[in-house]
């Protein structure tokens, strides 16, 4: 049986408390991004097989549980992106729980998610 990696971490993102937690699992990668403690809205983001362009590919995002909102999808694709890509294109579940999505805030959630890199 594989070993699961995982990582967390906590840092203060303009002044709310955010956590994150990484783990690896062998077909996808599980990020959670919270500010409440819980889980929140679950989404896919996957690599578009259909992308031609190996070197922009396309991610498509799909909110399996919570509110699908375009600013979620957008979220998503700004925090997750760059784990697939990472992760040899592998897709990343993603749990999005936050108080605070403007711009700079998930360029600094960005950074965290960073530090807890287990791909």
């Amino acid at each position: 049986m594989p070993i699961i990696r995982s990582k967390q971490t906590e840092k203060d993102v303009n002044g709310v408390s955010t956590q994150v937690v990484c783990t690896e699992f062998t077909n996808y990668i599980f990020v959670v991004l919270t500010q409440y403690g819980k889980i929140g809205t679950l989404i896919s983001v996957t690599p578009d097989s259909r992308s031609n362009d190996i070197s922009t590919p396309t991610f498509s995002t799909k909110v399996l549980l919570g509110k699908d909102e375009p600013l979620t999808h957008v979220c998503a694709k700004n925090l997750a992106t760059f784990v697939s890509q990472e992760a040899g294109n592998r897709p990343v579940l993603l749990g999005l729980a936050l108080k605070d999505s403007s711009i700079d805030s998930v360029k600094q959630m960005k950074e965290i998610i960073k530090s807890c890199k287990v791909w």
